[in-house]
């Protein structure tokens, strides 16, 4: 767990640089797979299937009977706790549906805008080490509220070609019912390009390892569209002496355990206050069933010493985290001015984990830089916006002759004249 130290953002950008795969060594492996999937479908699909999850699967989708039967998998405590979830997660999205009043925005110019669902979306559920149970409902909920017609989720099987039934159950609970065992890039192909079995879709969603996020931008090459990069975990903590250093240590022991290529970063204002965190660390690792794989992404991550707020703040907004903790004295006026970031998680009594399960936002978020142009997964990602307008005789003359003086300026005559033919007719 090294240490940096400095008051350059430049020295500093290497120390905090992101563990990645040289793209340059993902791209054919990607198109290859692309490739593949589009020209033999399902064959293509079995093929990497057995290749990459060790099974052979007869049949990629998974049958009513299974879905129904999750339910009785699990217990009461975990279906109690996904129910709550589900419904902070429907409160908070259906809050974002907000309604456009009508503009006149000269008299006789009426304009306005409305919401249409994306019709055809596929949702990527990673499974592996950690079966993400709780991505079906920050995917599902939203598209179920936005109206999509028709939902797609792929998730990778296991050993035994089986969906984890916490995945089902989320899944029959937001009402999905077409759910496919594909996982990695061959999945997003296969809901990029359709096969024999699985539906092609519109737009794709679903966080993933570098592959899959490789292979969400690829899909974009052929005209699918992609809630954002969303790749392996990442969590900065800001700390101060009123953090709690056993609480900040928790916090990035909850993100280095989703996978090796996980990265946390602390910034703390005191060498001690970073030796007490990096002291509950060593404690608190060796507790953890996935202490193996927590400790490899510790070693990807960084203590960076900063004694000026304005510094830290540059350094938050160089970074754009995935998920931000701020436990500060003066927790707003620092959060106030953070621009770039995921989703922020203000106080010693706010996990991130929070964000992940239960709270009610969505934890499907930009990562590796992205937070600089990218927002979180919300209701809006699965909608349109369509504007209208609708002018009267009194409308048409009030901004006619603007249209005819731009039109005639950019030498679409045409254009001018679909305006002057209305004006001459209203004279008349």
């Amino acid at each position: 767990m090294k240490i940096v130290t400095g008051n350059n953002l430049n020295d500093l950008q290497q120390a905090y640089r992101r563990p990645q795969l040289d793209n340059i060594e993902l791209r054919p492996i990607i198109e290859g797979i692309f490739q593949e999937v589009r020209e033999k479908g399902d064959v293509a699909l079995k093929k990497y299937t057995h290749y990459f999850d060790q099974v052979n699967l007869s049949d990629f989708k998974v049958p009513s009977r299974e879905i129904d039967a999750a339910e009785a998998e699990l217990s009461e405590e975990l279906k109690e706790a996904i129910r709550l979830a589900k419904s902070n997660i429907e409160k908070f999205h259906k809050a974002q549906d907000l309604k456009q009043d009508k503009i006149e925005t000269v008299p006789g110019v009426i304009c306005w805008q409305e919401s249409r669902p994306i019709n055809k979306v596929g949702i990527y559920i990673p499974g592996g080490t950690a079966p993400l149970f709780s991505t079906v409902l920050m995917l599902a909920i939203p598209a179920q509220i936005a109206g999509c017609k028709e939902v797609v989720m792929c998730t990778p099987p296991s050993r035994e070609g089986k969906v984890n039934p916490a995945i089902l159950y989320a899944a029959k609970l937001c009402g999905v019912s077409q759910i496919f065992m594909v996982g990695g890039a061959q999945a997003i192909a296969a809901m990029t390009f359709g096969t024999e079995v699985i539906p092609p879709v519109y737009k794709v969603f679903g966080p993933g390892n570098q592959f899959v996020t490789s292979a969400k931008m690829k899909a974009q090459e052929f005209g699918v569209a992609i809630d954002m990069p969303a790749g392996p975990s990442e969590l900065l903590v800001v700390a101060d002496e009123t953090a709690v250093p056993a609480f900040v240590a928790a916090d990035l022991l909850s993100q280095a355990e989703h996978g090796v290529d996980s990265q946390v970063v602390c910034i703390a204002n005191s060498e001690q206050i970073i030796k007490d965190i990096q002291a509950e660390i060593t404690i608190q690792v060796e507790k953890l069933p996935r202490k193996e794989i927590a400790l490899k992404a510790i070693d990807n991550s960084v203590f960076i010493l900063s004694q000026e707020l304005d510094f830290t703040l540059e350094i938050v907004n160089d970074y754009a985290p995935e998920h931000l903790i701020v436990c500060l004295k003066d927790p707003q006026l620092f959060c106030v001015k953070v621009e770039n970031a995921g989703s922020v998680f203000i106080g010693n009594y706010t996990p991130e984990s929070a964000g992940d399960y239960a709270s009610g936002t969505n934890h499907t978020l930009p990562t590796s830089g992205f937070a600089k142009i990218y927002s979180g997964v919300n209701l809006d990602a699965f909608q349109k916006k369509l504007t209208f307008q609708e002018i009267s005789k009194k409308g048409i003359q009030n901004i006619g002759s603007a249209i005819e003086v731009m039109a005639e300026a950019e030498s679409l005559i045409a254009h001018k004249n679909a305006v002057s033919i209305r004006l001459k007719s209203i004279k008349s």
